[in-house]
């Protein structure tokens, strides 16, 4: 490496510094405004040269990355919470150049926790998944806004209230104009969500059953669908670069955090560290896998009776994932290809028949996938 560079991006500005290993100059410049064009055009000074930059995983370094790599630079993507850790516990001055030059150094020590960058269909289908996921979230959110306004004006409690009679049944409530006002633009605001929810859900579905990685994770597990195969193969992407399942584990923030000292151990929870669309799909894969029929009814039951049901969920959900991890680090460079378009049907042509495993388990677990999916929704 001739140039050794250091990047802290914000929204404002992006401070760049870099080391000349060969004459051992050190140079510093600062982008702004901090958008495509003003980095592209500080960055053609380097085209043709050897440059290898390190910048944090935070927002806006995609476009970074693009860029660098236009002008043939090596990116390496920092993790944010491991490379802070490494300043260590002293206070120091902190500012966005001495963050570039922690960038450099680290990086030029060899000593960068780095992060996987994905390839670009993969950081799209992660954008569409995490969109769905949002949509999914402000869904519930009013729904549980209309049942937190029934229940304090005195209405007795009723689920599935945008379903069957449920709209009948809110009209002929004795509410008050106040809230019946809040429940009119509720209900507005979730049929909105479903008008976006219906497109994006059917396009991931599509994805998924035309994709290697998701396929494999369909037929192999009971509990998986469409969505939540998706979903997996969004967030986890390369298991490689995992060096066990419990790194997976804890990548999902499934993981159950331990503070111990001497004698004194803090009861465990949930570190959530991770990517919050995959811990929901795969506790939603896992209320499917705990029904009886399941292949892990068995441990679901023995787990349940130590840990109650909430919590034997969970364990569920961390050993799916850490079968997802085993099907997808397996199935090496083919889980990560893009999906096969499949040819459109000419007139007169019969519509081609879905592919079938062979399994008659591996296709009703399917059907029972895809319904279980539905309902999540």
């Amino acid at each position: 490496m001739s140039l050794v560079m250091g990047i802290d991006q914000h929204r404002a500005q992006i401070t760049a510094e870099w080391l000349d290993t060969v004459t051992g100059e050190v140079s510093r410049a600062r982008v702004r405004p901090a958008d495509r064009a003003g980095v592209r055009r500080f960055l053609a000074r380097f085209a043709g040269q050897q440059l290898e930059v390190a910048l944090e995983a935070t927002t806006g370094w995609r476009f970074l990355v693009e860029e660098l790599r236009a002008v043939g630079a090596v990116v390496h993507l920092a993790e944010p919470a491991e490379t802070a850790a490494l300043r260590g516990n002293k206070r120091r001055a902190k500012s966005d150049r001495a963050d570039a030059r922690h960038h450099r150094e680290l990086l030029l020590a060899g000593r960068l926790p780095e992060s996987w960058i994905p390839p670009d269909h993969i950081l799209d289908l992660r954008a569409r998944v995490r969109l769905r996921h949002t949509l999914i979230e402000q869904h519930t959110e009013w729904q549980q806004r209309i049942q937190a306004v029934l229940y304090h004006h005195g209405c007795r409690q009723r689920r599935r209230l945008m379903e069957g009679d449920g709209r009948d049944w809110l009209a002929a409530q004795p509410l008050p104009e106040t809230a019946r006002e809040q429940i009119t633009v509720a209900m507005a605001m979730i049929d909105a969500l479903d008008v976006q929810l219906a497109p994006l859900t059917k396009e991931l579905c599509a994805w998924a059953r035309r994709q290697a990685g998701c396929k494999a994770l369909i037929h192999a597990y009971y509990g998986i669908g469409e969505l939540c195969a998706v979903t997996v193969m969004a967030e986890l992407g390369d298991c490689r670069r995992f060096q066990n399942s419990r790194d997976a584990v804890r990548y999902s923030g499934l993981d159950v955090t331990v503070y111990q000292s001497d004698r004194h151990r803090a009861p465990g929870h949930l570190s959530r560290q991770g990517p919050p669309a995959l811990r929901w799909a795969l506790y939603e894969a896992a209320q499917v896998a705990r029904r009886p029929g399941s292949p892990d009814r068995g441990y679901y039951e023995q787990a349940a009776e130590r840990l109650g049901g909430n919590r034997a969920c969970l364990a569920l959900a961390r050993k799916l994932l850490k079968r997802c991890y085993h099907t997808l680090r397996e199935l090496g460079d083919d889980a990560l290809t893009p999906p096969v378009e499949q040819p459109q049907p000419g007139p007169g042509s019969a519509a081609p028949r879905p592919a079938s495993s062979g399994s008659p388990r591996s296709l009703e677990a399917t059907t029972t996938n895809q319904r279980a999916d539905v309902l999540a929704a």
